[in-house]
This record gives C-alpha cells, structure tokens and sequence, in this order.
C-alpha cells in the first residue's frame, strides 16, 4: 500500500513539476529558438489546453479502462513526450512535444488519484493519502522554479524535461510490479463528441487571443478564429444539454453555489497562471538577472502556497467559505496591483513580499474553492465536481497566458518598452482578481460549518476541508 501511495504521489510531483519549471526556463528557449513571445505563449498554453480540455475524460478512461492501465500509459506518453521536447530543433517541434505532454499529463494525473480511492475506501485513511498526494503536489510547483534556474544555468533549456525522463522509467518499472488492476464497470461511456468540440473550440479562441497581436486583431485569419471557437463552444454546449453521459453535465450549474465557484477557479487560473507566465522574463529582461537568480527570485510565490495552502480549509472551518475565499481573491489581487508598480530599478526587498501576498492570497482561495463545489452537488457526484474545479481553473489558465500575453503584445506594438507591457499585464490580472472577489462576495451568504466537518476536527483529523455556503432557497447536498 506504501509503494502505490509512493508512486502516485511521484507521478503527481513529475505533472506539477512540469507546471513550474517551464516557466523559469522560457528567457533561454526565447533566446536559443529565435522566437517572439507569441511562441512563448505556445509553449505554455499548448500543455495547459490539453490538460484542461481532456482533464475530465482522462478520469473516465481510468474508471472504465482501468486505472492501473491509464496510469502507466500516462506515464510512458509523458515521457516520451518529454524526450522529444528536450530534442526539438525549433519552436513547432516543441509545441508539439507538449501538446503530447499535456495528453500524457490529462491520463496520468486522474488515474493516479483514482488509484488512491480505490486503494483507500475507508474514508480516514483516503483523507490521509489524498493529503498527502495534495502534498507532493505542492512539493512539486515550490520545486520547480528553483530547479528550472539550476538546471537551464547548468545545461540550457532541454534540461527541464530530461528530468521527467528519469522519474518516469522509475514510475513504469515499479509501477508495473507494484500497482494492482481496478476498474469501475459502471463508468460512463466516453463523450467523444463533447471532448472533440472543447479542446477545438478553446483552441480556436486561443488562437485568436494568442496570435491577434502579431497577426493584427481585425485580420481575416483572427476574426475567423474567434468565430469558430464561438460556434464551435456553442456546439459543445447544445451536445452537453442533450448526451446521456455528458463529459460536462450542465445540470450542475443550476447549483449557484457550483457555478460561483467554477467561475471564481477561472479568475485563480487566469490570474495566477497568466501572471506567473511573466514572473521570469520581469526577472531576466527587465531586471537583468541570471536564469538562475530569477528561479530564486520567483519562489516566494510558490512557497507561500505549499506554507499556507494546509490552513485554507481550517481557515474556512472557522471563519466561513465566503469571508475566507474574498480575503484570498482580495489579497492576490492587491499583491498583482501593486507588482503593476515595480520597474527595473525596484530592488528585491520591495518586490519579494508582493510575490507573497500573490501566492498567500490565491493559496487560501484554491481549497475552499473546491471544497465548495463538491458541496454544492451530491455525494456521488463529488469526484466530477473536483475534476470540473479542476478543469475550469485550467481553463482560466489558458486564457490568462493569453490575454496578458496579448496586453503585453499590444503595448509593445504600440511603442512601449516591454517594461511597461508588464505593468500594464499585472494590473489588468490584480483587477480581474479584485473583480472575482467582489463578485465572490456578493453571490455567496454567509458560510456554515458542515457537521461533519466539525465531527471530523473533533475527532483530531486534520481540518483540510472547507465551511461551505450553501445559497438562499436550496438545501444543502
């Protein structure tokens, strides 16, 4: 049982890695592959796209395949991915490369939680292997700037994903002798339609948002994007409303509590991911730091998650869903605000304790968030609605590279210095955040500590799982 905790959480600490590390690498493949922040942009909305859009899916193929199985096809698809990142001649090579990672990454990622469900089914034990696999999760993203900067100062940029290569032959060996076969025969038939219709409707409109600014907004080629990706997403909503077992069920959003929450995780992704992107190019451009300097430099957003990340449910438990997660939106928001302010001559003692109040901010936001969500629909329904948490924070994700990174372009093309681009990227994701909290506040009442959540502290369990809001007029799940 210790060896599949083991090698779960190793498969989940290798995904989140991959998360951190590019980013701290992204100024040497600018240099060493000769592009433009628009293939920046790529490289890191191409993995995120796939995992948001097969996030969900991946679980069922685990359930009605075999999670096992999955798992380690997870495994050998994102290695082998990562080999021919590491090996790619030009910048196609390598958006190619990590839309196979993202693949790898939606299959190994669900599989290895569904691994740990089945594995634990008395609920104090799972809650104890959830935890720790959360941890890794979070030793992952803390790690990940740090070992970017050291490994790209060291060897360049296809070092970061040489260390995947390592960690998933590793994965593949013990797991093939370790890890027992489980299924779940009465798992929903895969949405093909559904699943085919998000990732090419998200896709278009990233396309739009990505190359708008190079390719110019009113450009046939753009315009034309935007409009398939609307009709595209249009379709995939009337095919949702009418399956038999949609990938996305839209009856959950009925569920107020469920649709503010989703729309809360969009803002976290947008705002996190889309800023984060620009964490190291401030560092090596604007600052003139090493790659290295600049991994260390970023840490005290990620460290200030992993730190913080544990008390966000207490937090909740104690003082309400809604206090709790308009604090966090608001503290990451004013912590983006205030990096709209800081230039090349800001020295690093004003400049750490913003990164902080980022990453302490959206630390107490992502919890209770979930949480929330799961309340909001039945019992059975618990590890969909994770997955769609999942899935919509993603999805902000995607949007928030681009959109910041067209900000960004725009500045740039309109004469000013990629300093004041910057500027400009972090006060828009501070005020789309500020927005979120708002918008968080006004839509939720006032929280309540579900009985067994308080039965669960009384009885020295860690305190990990959220007080929950339930809306005027409908009862609790």
């Amino acid at each position: 049982m210790r060896a599949l905790l083991t090698l779960t959480c190793a498969g989940q600490f290798m995904v989140l890695l991959d998360n951190t590390i590019v980013g701290a690498a992204l100024p040497d493949m600018q240099q060493r592959l000769h592009t433009g922040l628009t293939g920046l942009q790529w490289i890191v909305d191409a993995y995120v796209l796939l995992v948001a859009m097969l996030l969900l899916s991946g679980g069922v193929f685990a359930d009605r395949f075999g999670r096992r199985r999955v798992f380690l096809a997870g495994v050998v698809v994102f290695t082998a991915a990562s080999v021919v990142c590491s090996l790619a001649p030009s910048i196609g090579w390598l958006i190619a490369g990590r839309v196979v990672q993202g693949v790898g990454a939606a299959a190994l990622s669900p599989a290895s939680l569904a691994l740990l469900a089945a594995a634990y089914p008395a609920p104090r034990e799972r809650v104890r292997a959830i935890g720790l696999w959360a941890g890794f999760s979070g030793i992952g993203l803390a790690a990940g700037p740090l070992a970017g900067g050291i490994l790209v100062e060291a060897f360049g940029w296809p070092a970061i994903f040489l260390v995947n290569v390592p960690i998933g032959v590793v994965l593949l060996l013990a797991g093939l002798r370790v890890l027992g076969e489980s299924r779940n025969p009465g798992a929903p038939a895969i949405d093909v339609p559904g699943t085919v219709l998000s990732v090419a409707g998200v896709g278009a409109v990233t396309y739009g948002l990505i190359e708008g600014g190079s390719r110019g907004w009113t450009s046939p080629v753009i315009l034309g994007g935007f409009a398939a990706g609307l009709v595209l997403l249009a379709a995939f909503v009337v095919v949702e409303g009418r399956g038999s077992t949609p990938m996305l069920p839209l009856r959950l959003f009925r569920q107020r509590l469920f649709t503010v929450c989703n729309t809360a995780m969009v803002v976290v992704g947008f705002a996190l991911m889309g800023s984060s992107f620009f964490f190291s190019q401030f560092f090596v451009y604007v600052q003139g730091t090493s790659i290295l300097v600049a991994g260390l430099r970023t840490l005290p957003v990620s460290l200030a998650m992993v730190v913080v990340s544990p008390y966000a449910g207490r937090l909740a438990a104690r003082y309400g869903f809604r206090i709790v997660v308009g604090i966090g939106l608001a503290l990451a928001g004013l912590g983006l605000l205030a990096l709209g302010f800081v230039h090349a001559d800001t020295g690093y003692g004003n400049v750490w304790w913003r990164l902080a109040i980022v990453g302490i901010g959206f630390a107490v936001t992502m919890s209770p968030l979930t949480g929330a969500a799961i309340q909001a629909v039945s019992p059975q329904e618990g590890g969909l609605a994770s997955g769609v948490s999942s899935t919509t924070r993603q999805i902000g994700a995607v949007l928030g590279v681009a959109v910041l990174g067209a900000i960004v372009h725009t500045r740039e093309s309109g004469g000013a210095s990629f300093e004041s681009g910057l500027n400009s990227a972090f006060l828009a994701a501070g005020a789309v955040t500020l927005a979120g909290a708002v918008f968080t506040s006004l839509w939720l009442t006032a929280a309540r500590t579900p009985r067994g959540l308080r039965a669960e502290q009384s009885g020295g369990r860690a305190a990990s799982e959220p007080a929950l809001t339930v809306p005027p007029g409908r009862p609790a799940s």
